[in-house]
């Protein structure tokens, strides 16, 4: 199935909400000892539409009328709300332990010792903020010597 919101694109103003500096990210995570990736599960689904926004993404199909509850592709503003909502989340992370493209989430510890405690505060963030990760797409412990971009 296949949503044209191109209307309701042209009357939502852009949301400027600028992704992060990938030169920066890498640079982040540069002389760090530990790695973990992680990667959100649906990301953009986990975020709940204003209930009074709902009727906005209505869309009819074979057996009724029918309207998004929470984030889908295609709207003009995803991208930019689900990178201001991890941004929130993880404010105090990220740059120190953490770097997050979009729904990409690399959490770094400097030191081996101080691992455990870095994976702890980012479970604790996810868990509160109800924010799923897909566990297929998750390596943890991985080390700068085995690390490579696939």
């Amino acid at each position: 199935m296949c949503i044209d919101f191109t209307n309701l694109n042209k009357a939502c103003p852009k949301d400027f909400y600028p992704l992060p500096c990938l030169g920066r990210l890498v640079d982040g995570s540069a002389g760090h000892e530990v790695f973990d990736f992680m990667d959100a599960s649906r990301g953009y689904h986990q975020i709940r539409v204003l209930p009074e926004e709902e009727e906005k993404t209505t869309f009819i199909i074979e057996y009724g009328l029918y309207c998004w509850i929470v984030m889908t592709f295609g709207l003009k503003n995803t991208g930019a709300t689900y990178q201001q909502m991890v941004y929130t989340i993880f404010q105090t992370q990220i740059g120190r332990n953490m770097e997050i493209y979009v729904d990409d989430i690399l959490v770094t510890s400097k030191m081996r010792s101080e691992h455990l405690e870095n994976l702890r505060e980012t479970f604790i963030r996810l868990r509160s903020s109800m924010l799923k990760l897909n566990p297929e797409k998750c390596s943890f412990d991985v080390t700068s010597g085995n690390f490579r971009v696939i």
